[in-house]
């Protein structure tokens, strides 16, 4: 009996309850029960979820925000602009003449602006692609781009499209290796303004990216990316429901208080009569309120005011300002337009952070599209590609006059240290000045004709190489065997001094 009965109490004794652990998580955590703090206890962090949303696939939910929320518009064109706005040098021996050909063709044809609109698509749709539009070409765009069918002056430019509003990516992939777009879509489907669609082959489109995903919901997205506002989104609807809230305080922040009398037993007892006689009473009052004005009581009746307090609240809605920039990788300087704060704060290493993501947008974004644009746009112009055509990326920040001026004394005496040297010709030096006119606004009026009547010889100085030596006083101003060395010569020195002379003369008259 002793043993059944201790059987029957252990079966009706109640069960140890043990916490629930989430599918998909591990067990080595902090947990602690009682307390309820912990892994798979139940208090109010352990209720927190992130679904997936992909709010990219909200296609008029980015419309809505992109046409009616300023802090979004910014956040979708600021790093785009600041990508495009002082632009690319191109690094190739073409002669100063032929590149400017290129820049021209860059601003007739609208490319850098279509290249900036599909950079803006891509940012909030997720992703999007520009057509390039070569002369001749209506009928082949299903096969791949070869050079040699490029007619000089075909090149139109380029129609951009976001990946909503007219093109899909085809199932098939790039299997070539050396193809640098191996493992996107090999072809897409574009439908054009008449309903007209066509089978577009991949080395004829130019892709614009939004936020990189991992493989499978790259998938998700049809190889395209997800949109910027996915990042941005709940910490902007922190910052709107903040900035409400304390637009409605304000119409709080005086409050004014009537104390009456018997009001409730008119209120609950008395006739409709009484009521809206008492209703036309304080109306009336109200609107006869001024600081010039008298507001009548009873001898029981109160009047007082109570004034809300707004302290503590500018740091809350700051800190919810911050977070969104920290989303975006934009500073609150530029994203908002304050001005730093702090003791001694210019915002300088702020800006510096930003530029160094602006320029990685540029190496890993807008690099490839400029590295399948140039051939191109080469073969429309020159009929042939550079062997060592190449670029470089323009400084993002834009330098003051003194820094300008600065830059282009230490640039034109390097030229010039470098011409005496004997290291390079007239010629030479003379497109080098021709070429810093881009970035310092000097020496512009150099024309193609004066280079082409510059000396294309190198003089030779002092030991083989060039003038005026400097031996840093080791072997004094002059050396003793002076008169057994070759003489250096200072004809084309000279000349040179007299064309930068004739140039100086010409802008002062200017």
């Amino acid at each position: 009996m002793g043993k059944r009965n201790r059987k029957l109490a252990k079966d009706k004794a109640p069960k140890k309850i043990e916490p629930k652990k989430p599918k998909g998580l591990t067990t080595d955590a902090f947990q602690n029960v009682l307390a309820r703090m912990g892994l798979g206890t139940p208090n109010l962090m352990e209720g927190t979820e992130y679904p997936l949303t992909r709010l990219t696939n909200d296609y008029q939910l980015m419309n809505s925000l992109y046409r009616g929320h300023w802090i979004i518009r910014k956040i979708i064109d600021t790093i785009p602009e600041d990508m495009t706005r002082n632009w690319i040098s191109i690094t190739t021996q073409l002669p100063p003449d032929e590149i400017r050909k290129l820049d021209k063709l860059w601003r007739v044809r609208r490319i850098r602006q279509k290249i900036l609109q599909g950079l803006k698509w891509g940012r909030l749709y997720g992703g999007a692609a520009g057509l390039i539009m070569i002369e001749g070409h209506e009928d082949i765009l299903h096969e791949p781009l070869d050079y040699d069918t490029i007619m000089p002056g075909s090149l139109k430019g380029l129609m951009i499209v976001d990946r909503w509003s007219g093109i899909y990516p085809n199932p098939e992939l790039v299997d070539d290796l050396d193809d640098p777009e191996f493992g996107l879509p090999e072809s897409y489907q574009l439908t054009l303004e008449e309903g007209q669609t066509m089978k577009v082959h991949h080395s004829r489109i130019i892709r614009f990216m939004g936020r990189e995903l991992p493989y499978w919901e790259k998938l998700a997205e049809v190889y395209w990316g997800a949109s910027e506002v996915e990042v941005v989104y709940d910490e902007l609807k922190k910052r709107d429901n903040t900035s409400w809230n304390i637009a409605q305080l304000i119409f709080l922040a005086n409050l004014r208080v009537l104390k009456m009398k018997d009001m409730d037993q008119v209120l609950s007892i008395g006739d409709e009569r009484a009521q809206r006689d008492l209703y036309n009473t304080v109306t009336a009052q109200n609107w006869l309120m001024s600081n010039m004005g008298l507001y009548v009581l009873g001898h029981e009746d109160d009047f007082a005011t109570h004034q809300y307090t707004f302290s503590g609240l500018n740091d809350i809605y700051e800190s919810f300002m911050l977070d969104i920039a920290g989303a975006c990788q934009i500073p609150v300087t530029k994203l908002f337009g304050r001005a730093p704060a702090g003791l001694n704060a210019t915002g300088e290493n702020d800006m510096q952070n930003y530029y160094e993501i602006v320029q990685q947008q540029q190496e890993s974004t807008l690099g490839p599209i400029l590295d399948k644009l140039l051939p191109i746009m080469c073969m429309s112009e020159f009929g042939a590609i550079p062997d060592d055509l190449d670029y470089i990326f323009n400084p993002i920040r834009t330098p003051d006059d003194k820094e300008v001026a600065d830059l282009a004394d230490k640039k034109t005496k390097s030229i010039i240290e470098t011409y005496n040297a004997g290291l390079i010709s007239q010629k030479i030096a003379m497109k080098e000045l021709k070429q810093m006119s881009d970035t310092t606004g000097m020496f512009s009026n150099i024309t193609d004709e004066d280079i082409e009547n510059a000396d294309e010889s190198t003089h030779q100085g002092e030991l083989g190489f060039g003038g005026d030596i400097d031996y840093g006083g080791l072997m004094g101003s002059e050396t003793p065997y002076r008169a057994s060395l070759p003489q250096s010569d200072s004809t084309g020195v000279n000349k040179f001094r007299r064309v930068l002379d004739r140039f100086r003369r010409r802008l002062g008259n200017s």
